[in-house]
């Protein structure tokens, strides 16, 4: 059932939903509804191809762990990767965001998926309860969060005791490659017109974790990329309660 949602204006939200138009990121309806699947013509096939694969790979694992999960998808946009969770038999699925456009379409596509419900608002702002779920993801949008040890501890308040944090689909950089990594993302968002993005894009180190008991489930290693083909460039990261 998707609950209602009560927006609250926010003055950067349409400069980041023109950001993501420029950058052909913004689909219709039937478009979001068959994602991750999209045509080969479209400019972002391969990154949807890569997110296609994730995604196959982490609702795998969720079936094999538990009967009847609760997930939380945080920072779902329009929802398709909630979505696409939602097929686990028994599973209760939540989206969150912030982003209330791509949220009112989320809710709008996907109305008739009874275990799906989508929440305007962020993890720390008590949309969602405490020791609610029983996996948190977090797909392609850690790098949106200023403080990684800050959104994990927030989301570590949600879980069961037993429960898991997911990070994927988004980029870890080697602290010697942070300098270089923002000088890149400040130059492309200058390029296509929107240079004070920049400060809404983080990067994070792996050395930020130290302090957790984390795991790599996956590691975009070159044996990986030119043995197995597989050209996903980023880390499957878990961390248990």
């Amino acid at each position: 059932m998707i609950e209602a949602i009560s927006y609250k204006t926010d003055p950067f939200e349409q400069r980041y939903i023109d950001l993501r138009k420029t950058e052909g990121r913004i689909y219709n309806d039937a478009e979001v509804l068959q994602l991750p699947s999209i045509s080969k013509d479209h400019p972002h096939y391969t990154e949807w191809r890569v997110r296609k694969e994730s995604a196959a790979r982490l609702k795998k694992y969720f079936e094999k762990r538990l009967s009847l999960p609760k997930i939380l998808d945080v920072g779902c946009g329009n929802g398709w990767f909630s979505h696409h969770l939602a097929y686990i038999p028994g599973c209760d699925v939540t989206g969150i965001d912030v982003n209330f456009t791509e949220l009112q379409q989320a809710s709008r596509v996907f109305s008739h998926i009874p275990n799906l419900r989508f929440e305007y608002g962020s993890i720390d702002a008590g949309v969602v309860s405490t020791n609610e779920f029983d996996f948190i993801v977090f797909a392609s949008c850690i790098q949106y969060f200023p403080s990684l040890s800050r959104i994990i501890e927030q989301a570590k308040q949600k879980l069961k005791p037993a429960g898991e944090i997911h990070i994927l689909d988004s980029p870890f950089y080697k602290a010697s490659e942070i300098s270089v990594a923002k000088k890149r993302t400040a130059e492309y968002y200058k390029k296509i017109g929107f240079p004070e993005m920049t400060q809404h894009y983080f990067h994070h180190s792996l050395d930020e974790l130290m302090f957790y008991h984390y795991r790599i489930m996956y590691s975009p290693s070159w044996v990986n990329r030119y043995f197995l083909n597989n050209k996903n460039p980023f880390c499957w990261i878990i961390i248990r309660k």
